[in-house]
Protein backbone atom coordinates (compact mmCIF):
# COMPACT_ATOMS: atom_id res chain seq x y z
CA UNK A 1 0.00 0.00 0.00
CA UNK A 2 1.30 3.46 -0.94
CA UNK A 3 1.70 6.56 1.20
CA UNK A 4 -1.69 8.27 1.40
CA UNK A 5 -1.33 12.06 1.42
CA UNK A 6 -3.79 14.86 2.19
CA UNK A 7 -2.70 18.25 0.79
CA UNK A 8 -3.69 21.26 2.91
CA UNK A 9 -3.01 24.66 1.34
CA UNK A 10 -5.22 27.63 0.50
CA UNK A 11 -3.63 28.18 -2.94
CA UNK A 12 -5.41 26.11 -5.57
CA UNK A 13 -2.64 26.30 -8.16
CA UNK A 14 -0.08 25.02 -5.65
CA UNK A 15 -2.39 22.19 -4.59
CA UNK A 16 -2.82 21.16 -8.20
CA UNK A 17 0.93 21.12 -8.76
CA UNK A 18 1.56 19.09 -5.62
CA UNK A 19 -1.24 16.71 -6.54
CA UNK A 20 0.30 16.03 -9.95
CA UNK A 21 3.81 15.66 -8.51
CA UNK A 22 2.87 13.24 -5.74
CA UNK A 23 0.55 11.13 -7.86
CA UNK A 24 3.42 10.67 -10.33
CA UNK A 25 5.30 8.80 -7.59
CA UNK A 26 4.44 5.06 -7.66
CA UNK A 27 4.47 4.81 -3.85
CA UNK A 28 2.29 7.85 -3.19
CA UNK A 29 -1.40 8.65 -3.54
CA UNK A 30 -3.12 12.00 -2.95
CA UNK A 31 -6.40 11.14 -1.23
CA UNK A 32 -7.72 14.67 -0.82
CA UNK A 33 -7.16 18.44 -0.85
CA UNK A 34 -8.13 21.03 1.76
CA UNK A 35 -8.14 24.83 1.50
CA UNK A 36 -8.36 25.77 5.19
CA UNK A 37 -7.81 24.36 8.67
CA UNK A 38 -11.42 23.31 9.24
CA UNK A 39 -11.59 21.44 5.95
CA UNK A 40 -8.26 19.79 6.73
CA UNK A 41 -9.59 18.41 10.01
CA UNK A 42 -12.84 17.26 8.43
CA UNK A 43 -11.14 15.45 5.54
CA UNK A 44 -8.47 13.92 7.77
CA UNK A 45 -11.17 12.38 9.98
CA UNK A 46 -12.97 11.07 6.90
CA UNK A 47 -10.01 9.89 4.81
CA UNK A 48 -7.43 8.82 7.44
CA UNK A 49 -4.33 9.81 5.44
CA UNK A 50 -0.86 8.66 6.42
CA UNK A 51 0.55 12.14 5.93
CA UNK A 52 -0.94 15.62 5.90
CA UNK A 53 1.13 18.07 3.86
CA UNK A 54 0.31 21.21 5.80
CA UNK A 55 0.69 24.90 4.99
CA UNK A 56 1.04 27.15 8.04
CA UNK A 57 -0.82 30.19 6.67
CA UNK A 58 -4.34 28.90 6.04
CA UNK A 59 -7.74 30.45 6.86
CA UNK A 60 -9.94 29.29 9.74
CA UNK A 61 -7.25 28.44 12.24
CA UNK A 62 -3.95 28.02 10.45
CA UNK A 63 -1.55 25.10 10.21
CA UNK A 64 -0.36 25.10 13.81
CA UNK A 65 -3.93 24.84 15.12
CA UNK A 66 -4.77 22.14 12.57
CA UNK A 67 -1.67 20.15 13.55
CA UNK A 68 -2.57 20.27 17.24
CA UNK A 69 -6.12 19.10 16.57
CA UNK A 70 -5.03 16.36 14.17
CA UNK A 71 -2.64 14.88 16.71
CA UNK A 72 -5.37 14.88 19.35
CA UNK A 73 -7.79 12.69 17.43
CA UNK A 74 -5.20 10.66 15.49
CA UNK A 75 -1.76 10.48 17.13
CA UNK A 76 -0.52 8.25 14.29
CA UNK A 77 -1.04 10.78 11.51
CA UNK A 78 2.19 12.40 10.33
CA UNK A 79 2.13 16.13 9.63
CA UNK A 80 4.73 17.56 7.26
CA UNK A 81 4.76 21.36 7.29
CA UNK A 82 5.30 22.88 3.82
CA UNK A 83 5.70 26.63 4.16
CA UNK A 84 7.39 29.80 2.94
CA UNK A 85 8.13 30.83 6.52
CA UNK A 86 11.80 30.54 7.44
CA UNK A 87 10.93 31.50 10.98
CA UNK A 88 12.81 29.88 13.85
CA UNK A 89 9.99 30.25 16.37
CA UNK A 90 7.42 28.77 13.97
CA UNK A 91 9.67 25.79 13.36
CA UNK A 92 10.00 25.10 17.09
CA UNK A 93 6.28 25.62 17.67
CA UNK A 94 5.37 23.24 14.83
CA UNK A 95 7.63 20.49 16.17
CA UNK A 96 6.39 21.00 19.72
CA UNK A 97 2.80 20.68 18.48
CA UNK A 98 3.56 17.29 16.93
CA UNK A 99 4.65 18.00 13.36
CA UNK A 100 6.92 15.28 11.95
CA UNK A 101 8.70 17.57 9.53
CA UNK A 102 9.26 21.11 8.29
CA UNK A 103 10.20 21.83 4.67
CA UNK A 104 10.30 25.10 2.77
CA UNK A 105 8.30 25.75 -0.39
CA UNK A 106 11.49 26.76 -2.16
CA UNK A 107 12.73 23.18 -1.84
CA UNK A 108 13.22 21.24 -5.07
CA UNK A 109 10.80 18.44 -5.94
CA UNK A 110 13.22 15.69 -4.96
CA UNK A 111 13.63 17.21 -1.48
CA UNK A 112 9.88 17.17 -0.94
CA UNK A 113 9.64 13.52 -2.01
CA UNK A 114 12.52 12.67 0.34
CA UNK A 115 10.82 14.52 3.19
CA UNK A 116 7.53 12.67 2.69
CA UNK A 117 9.33 9.32 2.57
CA UNK A 118 11.25 10.18 5.74
CA UNK A 119 8.22 11.14 7.83
CA UNK A 120 6.33 8.11 6.49
CA UNK A 121 9.11 5.95 7.96
CA UNK A 122 8.58 7.61 11.32
CA UNK A 123 11.58 9.92 11.09
CA UNK A 124 11.76 13.64 11.83
CA UNK A 125 12.63 15.71 8.75
CA UNK A 126 13.87 19.30 8.90
CA UNK A 127 14.77 21.25 5.78
CA UNK A 128 18.58 21.74 5.83
CA UNK A 129 18.20 25.52 5.77
CA UNK A 130 16.24 25.34 9.01
CA UNK A 131 18.24 22.70 10.90
CA UNK A 132 20.30 25.22 12.86
CA UNK A 133 17.12 26.91 14.04
CA UNK A 134 15.97 23.72 15.73
CA UNK A 135 19.32 22.90 17.26
CA UNK A 136 20.10 26.33 18.70
CA UNK A 137 17.90 28.36 20.99
CA UNK A 138 19.72 31.62 21.45
CA UNK A 139 17.37 32.68 24.24
CA UNK A 140 17.84 29.56 26.34
CA UNK A 141 20.06 29.66 29.38
CA UNK A 142 19.10 26.21 30.64
CA UNK A 143 22.24 24.46 31.90
CA UNK A 144 23.17 21.05 30.57
CA UNK A 145 22.13 18.17 32.81
CA UNK A 146 25.64 17.00 33.57
CA UNK A 147 24.50 13.90 35.45
CA UNK A 148 23.17 12.51 32.16
CA UNK A 149 25.34 14.24 29.60
CA UNK A 150 28.60 13.18 31.16
CA UNK A 151 27.69 9.54 30.56
CA UNK A 152 27.66 9.99 26.77
CA UNK A 153 30.65 8.80 24.78
CA UNK A 154 32.32 10.70 21.97
CA UNK A 155 30.66 8.41 19.39
CA UNK A 156 27.25 8.86 21.01
CA UNK A 157 27.66 12.63 20.66
CA UNK A 158 28.42 12.15 16.96
CA UNK A 159 25.36 9.96 16.47
CA UNK A 160 23.22 12.42 18.47
CA UNK A 161 24.36 15.36 16.35
CA UNK A 162 23.75 13.59 13.03
CA UNK A 163 20.32 12.29 14.07
CA UNK A 164 19.35 15.78 15.24
CA UNK A 165 20.35 17.12 11.82
CA UNK A 166 17.70 14.88 10.25
CA UNK A 167 19.86 12.01 9.00
CA UNK A 168 18.44 8.48 8.81
CA UNK A 169 20.19 5.56 10.50
CA UNK A 170 21.67 4.53 7.13
CA UNK A 171 22.97 8.04 6.46
CA UNK A 172 24.52 8.23 9.94
CA UNK A 173 26.17 4.87 9.37
CA UNK A 174 27.60 6.00 6.03
CA UNK A 175 28.86 9.30 7.44
CA UNK A 176 30.61 7.62 10.38
CA UNK A 177 31.71 4.51 8.44
CA UNK A 178 30.00 2.16 10.88
CA UNK A 179 27.18 -0.36 10.49
CA UNK A 180 23.49 0.48 10.72
CA UNK A 181 23.25 -1.99 13.59
CA UNK A 182 25.93 -0.04 15.46
CA UNK A 183 24.03 3.22 14.89
CA UNK A 184 20.85 1.60 16.22
CA UNK A 185 22.78 0.41 19.27
CA UNK A 186 24.15 3.90 19.95
CA UNK A 187 20.70 5.41 19.49
CA UNK A 188 19.21 2.93 21.94
CA UNK A 189 21.93 3.82 24.45
CA UNK A 190 21.20 7.52 23.98
CA UNK A 191 17.50 6.95 24.58
CA UNK A 192 18.21 5.04 27.78
CA UNK A 193 20.83 7.44 29.13
CA UNK A 194 18.72 10.53 28.42
CA UNK A 195 15.43 8.86 29.45
CA UNK A 196 13.78 9.43 26.05
CA UNK A 197 11.38 7.27 24.07
CA UNK A 198 11.54 8.33 20.41
CA UNK A 199 13.60 10.08 17.76
CA UNK A 200 11.63 13.33 17.98
CA UNK A 201 12.30 13.55 21.73
CA UNK A 202 16.00 13.02 21.06
CA UNK A 203 16.06 15.95 18.64
CA UNK A 204 14.11 18.19 21.02
CA UNK A 205 16.44 17.27 23.88
CA UNK A 206 19.47 18.23 21.80
CA UNK A 207 17.87 21.54 20.88
CA UNK A 208 16.63 22.40 24.35
CA UNK A 209 19.86 21.61 26.17
CA UNK A 210 22.39 23.03 23.72
CA UNK A 211 24.12 19.67 23.35
CA UNK A 212 25.40 20.58 19.91
CA UNK A 213 27.22 23.70 20.99
CA UNK A 214 31.02 23.34 20.81
CA UNK A 215 31.46 23.79 24.55
CA UNK A 216 28.92 21.07 25.24
CA UNK A 217 30.44 18.68 22.74
CA UNK A 218 33.84 19.04 24.41
CA UNK A 219 32.36 17.51 27.55
CA UNK A 220 32.23 14.10 25.84
CA UNK A 221 34.59 11.38 26.93
CA UNK A 222 37.90 11.19 25.10
CA UNK A 223 37.36 7.64 23.97
CA UNK A 224 38.68 7.92 20.42
CA UNK A 225 36.89 6.20 17.59
CA UNK A 226 34.79 3.78 19.56
CA UNK A 227 31.80 2.26 17.81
Amino acid sequence: MGIRVLIADDHGVLRAGLHALLNSEPEMEVVGEAADAEQTLSLAKELHPDIVLMDLSMPKGGGIYATQQLKLFDPEVRVLILTVHEDHSLLREAIQCGAAGYILKRAVESELITAIQAVARGELYIHPAMTRALLKDSTSTTPIELTRVETLTHREYEVLRLIAQGNSNRQVADLLSISVRTVESHRANLMEKLDLTCRAELVRYAAQHGLLEEWAYDLSLEDGGDE
